[in-house]
């Protein structure tokens, strides 16, 4: 795969670049890359994440399982009573107001069956390490256990606690992604967006 010297590298870092087989093209969004890989024609592209670029052009890339794009992962912070996990969620939500977080997310607090409670917030996979760096940025600590992932994430599912309280999140929107449409017609560009 063959990528241009990018004109603004440091614009690219959390974006994605697609090995479409025949050329290349760098600077697509998540979601732009979920719509890529629900489209027939696109099923088999190859996605690189961009996860540091310097000013001399240089890019750390990673290569992302195309599977990534199609499930949601968590992290679960536990609780022995109620009124510590009201405070874990209250505090989550609370924090996610000020500075928003990288990806749309939801949060919810539930209880198990056995009487534990679990704040959790569940996103797109393909933020896990977004949402890491930015619950270590806005300092967010809890006392109890934490289990994360795609697995951890299943199992929550398949637990079906309680849901006592739900809160929406949405993304502090950096890269705004195109609609399919505005995608296909520049798909053919070595950049999808910074060029100038």
């Amino acid at each position: 795969m063959n990528i241009p010297n990018l004109p603004n590298p440091q614009k690219f870092k959390g974006l994605y670049i697609v090995d479409f087989g025949d050329y290349s093209s760098t600077g697509f969004t998540a979601d732009e890359v979920a719509m890529l890989l629900e489209s027939e024609k696109f099923s088999n592209i190859k996605v690189y994440k961009i996860h540091n670029a310097y000013p001399d052009g240089k890019l750390e890339i990673k290569g992302v399982a195309n599977e990534t794009f199609n499930f949601e992962s968590g992290m679960f912070f536990y609780a022995s009573d109620l009124e510590t996990a009201q405070n874990d969620f209250d505090r989550l939500v609370s924090l996610a107001i000020t500075v928003a977080p990288p990806s749309r997310a939801k949060v919810q607090l539930a209880e198990y069956a056995d009487g534990k409670f679990v704040t959790a917030i569940i996103y797109p996979a393909e933020y896990n390490d977004e949402i890491s760096r930015w619950l270590l940025e806005i300092n967010y600590k809890t006392l109890g256990l934490v289990n994360a992932g795609i697995e951890a994430t299943t199992s929550y599912y398949e637990n079906s606690p309680a849901i006592l309280q739900r809160h929406q999140l949405f993304a502090s929107i950096a890269n705004e992604s195109r609609t399919a449409e505005e995608m296909i017609e520049e798909i053919t560009k070595p950049f999808q967006r910074y060029a100038g």
